[in-house]
């Protein structure tokens, strides 16, 4: 089976290839796309097919209709899972953790979310995962746990901390209030907001932005920044100029030295003003 073939028998998550762009879409939208079990399982299986198709140089993380995803699925989460035996409630959970932060964190290629509807809940996990976020203006963020007794589930309060202000977080953890892809710009958790009627084609062009610098470096940079945030200067020194000697051994199209021979030998390419002639 091709992984084509494999990603068409996914019935809760699309695959959609445009050019060297992969859009991954959540594929529940009569449920808001509300994650399930069966969500999780195949978002894994979606992911790993991602990552291996070299025709994919970036993933667009969205969902299908009105919203991006409504967070976890409460009935099946909270009756048929919590009623299950511990077996399946452990592998709901290990799934559910795989992907929304284990799988994005790590993932070998730039991620962005396109939130182009309703983002609520446990969907701040994968939001906050992704590498990138663009958000349609008038997109609804909510964190209404509190509202119905208990508090935000999963992974979310990290996935806060990670991105907004304290002051920001508790407010809306506490409160359940709603606040919009504006206000989730202001807060930091999205990088920009736009026009909805602007939204595709914005998160089109940081697409191909991002997919027409080297793959091996992009990858290199991004992980070398989640990995020393909370490390000692000491201990990000060597981890960096470790990941720095790796990117530069791994890259087969050794943009190091590219850069540099167009940069200094030929004067053709100034780095702050854009990219170095990729395939010279």
């Amino acid at each position: 089976m091709s992984d084509l073939e494999l990603a068409a028998d996914l019935q809760t998550v699309k695959i959609r290839l445009d050019g060297d762009l992969a859009w991954l879409l959540f594929n529940r939208p009569d449920k808001r796309n509300a994650m399930s079990p069966t969500l999780n399982h195949e978002m894994i299986e979606a992911l790993d097919v991602l990552e291996a198709d070299d025709r994919a140089r970036v993933v667009i993380l969205t969902g299908e209709g009105d919203a991006w995803s409504a967070g976890m699925d409460l009935k099946e989460y909270f009756r048929e899972v919590e009623a299950a035996p511990p077996h399946v409630q452990v592998r709901a959970r290990r799934e559910s953790a795989e992907w929304q932060w284990r799988r994005l964190i790590r993932f070998s290629k730039p991620t962005i979310a396109m939130v182009n509807g309703w983002c609520f809940g446990g969907a701040f996990t994968p939001l906050v995962c992704c590498d990138l976020a663009i958000a349609a203006e008038d997109a609804q963020f909510g964190l209404s746990e509190v509202n119905w007794g208990i508090p935000p589930g999963g992974l979310v309060s990290r996935a806060l901390a990670e991105t907004v202000s304290t002051r920001d977080a508790l407010y809306f953890i506490m409160t359940g209030e709603l606040f919009d892809g504006r206000k989730a710009a202001e807060m930091r958790l999205v990088n920009e907001a736009v026009p909805r009627d602007e939204l595709v084609a914005r998160t089109t062009e940081l697409a191909r932005r991002l997919g027409a610098l080297n793959p091996a470096v992009v990858a290199a940079a991004k992980t070398g920044f989640r990995q020393v945030r909370l490390m000692s200067w000491e201990a990000a020194e060597d981890y960096l100029y470790a990941k720095l000697d790796a990117a530069t051994g791994h890259d087969p199209e050794q943009g190091k030295q590219e850069g540099l021979a167009q940069f200094l030998d030929e004067k053709s390419f100034r780095p702050g003003l854009g990219a170095y002639r990729r395939g010279s």
